[in-house]
């Protein structure tokens, strides 16, 4: 389980998030969504340990500000919404950089595993800069599930924290990223993860938090929390759940099937 209760957070003066209490379990995926500024990024660094607020926030009921970085890190894997390389290495020595951080370190084929997994098998060896922005993405998605292979560990599910992970995919892509959060789930890990696609968080998602202004407006399964009312006051603008739009050809994914 984790669990954070009455999260405050300010930066500088701004207050970004305001009295939030969160909840997650092992086996769904969890979305956060809402408008920019929400706080989504803000509560994700939070739920991480990357602004660590003690006492608040319990992963797999241990207080996340107090474990030793290197325990952390074998709980859990974070996706940001972006990573600055300094160097040109390999696709493959980024992902191998996340297999070492996690509890797995060692074991053979989890790498080429990883990069399998999100379909870059072919450029392993290729220097990350030379990749695609979207290849890049989805190459640090294969270095987080490296460094948490196995979606239930000695110490219980382990975590994945993915912060917009199919912002910069073709639909194909986004689909299979999603698929991959799905079957961590389905196989006992605990999957977080910040959203802006409402179609695909109500194809994927086991539950949904939706937020504005640092708070928590509403949050349940993605049928209950995705209404005309709650969508309106939440973004601001005429917004319609489950209606045939006047305009066309629209287009939305169908096959989600892990």
């Amino acid at each position: 389980m984790l669990e954070a209760q009455g999260i405050t957070l300010r930066l500088g003066r701004a207050e970004v998030l305001r009295g939030v209490d969160f909840t997650a379990r092992p086996g769904d995926v969890t979305a956060i969504a809402g408008p920019n500024g929400s706080g989504k990024t803000s509560l994700m660094r939070v739920l991480t340990g990357e602004a660590p607020l003690p006492g608040r926030v319990r992963l797999n009921g241990q207080d996340v500000a107090r474990l030793a970085h290197g325990r952390l890190a074998g709980l859990r894997a974070v996706l940001p919404q972006a990573v600055q390389v300094a160097f040109p290495f390999t696709l493959r020595e980024i992902v191998a950089m996340g297999h070492e951080a996690g509890d797995a370190a060692g074991q053979r084929g989890v790498v080429e595993a990883a990069l399998a997994a999100v379909d870059l098998a072919d450029k392993a060896h290729r220097p990350l800069p030379e990749l695609s922005g979207g290849e890049q993405q989805r190459g640090h998605l294969a270095r987080a599930l490296a460094q948490v292979w196995e979606p239930v560990g000695p110490e219980g599910p382990r975590w994945l924290f993915l912060d917009e992970p199919v912002a910069a995919l073709d639909i194909a892509h986004q689909l299979q990223v999603m698929r991959r959060a799905r079957a961590f789930a389905d196989a006992g890990g605990g999957v977080v993860a910040v959203m802006h696609d409402l179609n695909l968080t109500a194809m994927f998602a086991d539950r949904l938090v939706l937020m504005a202004g640092g708070r928590v407006l509403a949050e349940g399964a993605p049928a209950d929390v995705l209404r005309d009312e709650v969508l309106e006051a939440t973004y601001g603008c005429r917004l319609r759940a489950n209606a045939v739009p006047s305009f066309g050809p629209w287009v939305l994914p169908q096959a989600v099937a892990v």
